[in-house]
């Protein structure tokens, strides 16, 4: 797996959370064959053992359960400890969603059915915001109370926390929430991970505008995950592909931003390539 990645050109590599722990000494080998670095892991890492397919929501920390909690909390310690093995800086997190709530394949299928924009959809929209907002700040403090453990055991490691933006409406924190929810967590060691398809969906949606959600939070990233997306939600595609425009995008990131190309396994070689090569002609330098 890693030789075909560095045979694409690539020399930085994100673990990501399907990796068992049997196959993390073939890991360690092939980084001391080939000297390449890991920009990032992804939670959980390596994949629980009790899981049986790959999951990376399988604990969350919005869950009513203490002990789905508590299980969630050591498998991200158990995250950063690899990273600083591998001297990743970075961890990219889940943080769970409001079970509770069926708010977004709701509107998906009015969104599908061609009812966006239009009377019907803004009220359904609405109603999801009320139903959203309404109950939101006990699974935000959930999450808080859960994360000011793990930011400081990464900070201990020399290892940030960054917090994925998800696709659906129930995740925590939602846009509108991110910028007071770093906040209140008040940690360096913590901040921001952008995935692009994601915010695309949720632009899709109406629930935010993807370039104005971005002057406010590029600068809070460290670091994003790169796809594209095709009208209305088929994401991982490959940039340039879509409709995301990255290069009036790109330039509101820091420089020091890592930027992570995260595709559909079902997208051929040849169309990676090109697209790599474009990201390079473009952004390089």
């Amino acid at each position: 797996m890693i030789e075909e990645i560095l045979g694409l050109g690539f020399r930085s590599i994100e673990l990501g959370h399907g990796l068992r722990a049997t196959q993390f000494e073939g890991v360690l080998e092939a980084r001391k064959k080939h000297r390449f670095e890991i920009s990032s892991v992804h939670n959980f890492l390596p994949s629980p053992v009790e899981v049986l397919a790959d999951n990376p929501d399988c604990y969350e920390f919005t869950s009513h359960r203490p002990s789905d909690r508590e299980r969630a909390v050591r498998l991200t310690r158990g995250s950063i400890d690899w990273a600083a093995r591998l001297e990743a800086p970075f961890v990219v997190i889940h943080c769970g969603r409001i079970r509770s709530l069926n708010l977004t394949g709701h509107l998906r299928e009015m969104v599908e059915g061609g009812k966006s924009p239009g009377r019907e959809y803004g009220a359904a929209k609405l109603n999801a915001v009320r139903k959203r907002e309404g109950v939101a700040e006990v699974y935000l403090q959930r999450v808080l109370e859960c994360l000011t453990d793990i930011v400081d055991y990464a900070g201990s490691k020399g290892v940030r926390v960054g917090i994925e933006n998800r696709e659906y409406y129930e995740a925590v924190p939602t846009e509108r929430e991110l910028v007071t929810f770093l906040r209140r967590l008040d940690s360096a060691n913590a901040g921001y991970w952008h995935d692009f398809g994601h915010a695309q969906i949720k632009h899709n949606l109406g629930l935010l505008d993807h370039r104005q959600w971005l002057e406010t939070a590029a600068p809070l990233a460290l670091g994003c995950h790169v796809h594209d997306a095709k009208w209305p939600f088929r994401d991982h595609s490959p940039p340039f592909s879509g409709e995301i425009d990255f290069p009036s995008l790109l330039p509101l990131f820091p420089k020091s931003c890592v930027m992570v190309f995260e595709l559909s396994p079902r997208v051929p070689v040849e169309d990676l390539r090109e697209a790599a090569d474009r990201w390079t002609r473009y952004f390089s330098q």
